[in-house]
């Protein structure tokens, strides 16, 4: 889809999430929890995840595939933040992104829509980033220690 507002093409994955949105929001904000919920498949990893939660505050997610054959930094700048709500963040790259968490009948509904990197196909990209949510959404809900 294309944004009227960047003129990019943007993909949207969406994810219901059977959790209270404070945990949910503590789970997508922490480093610790980052970890071990952003890959897209079991033969991915973060091995390592800085973030500074706050408008203006920058992160950087380093994901690698486990057998080392590829890997990449995602990293950016919080653009704006609203608590358990919504949050918007640019990369270093120039790409925008927008995080909307939405309460649905006792669980949240994450939608995440972002400008697509132009080198990479569409359809890897939102494979990839569906895998990821995937993968917050079984951390989250089988995590009890929160």
């Amino acid at each position: 889809m294309k944004s009227e507002k960047s003129q990019k093409t943007q993909i949207t994955v969406q994810i219901t999430v059977n959790a209270p949105i404070r945990k949910v929001w503590q789970v997508w904000t922490t480093a610790d929890d980052i970890l071990q919920w952003n890959t897209p498949s079991a033969d991915w990893h973060t091995t390592r995840a800085e973030i500074d939660f706050r408008e203006k505050g920058e992160f950087l997610f380093r994901m690698e595939a486990k057998d080392g054959s590829t890997g990449f930094d995602y990293s950016g700048m919080y653009d704006r933040i609203i608590n358990h709500e919504h949050i918007e963040h640019t990369g270093h790259d120039g790409r925008q992104a927008i995080i909307k968490f939405i309460p649905e009948s006792g669980a949240i509904r994450i939608t995440e829509t972002f400008d697509v990197d132009e080198a990479t196909p569409i359809e890897l990209q939102n494979d990839f980033c569906q895998g990821v949510l995937n993968s917050f959404k079984r951390y989250t809900e089988n995590d009890t220690s929160k």
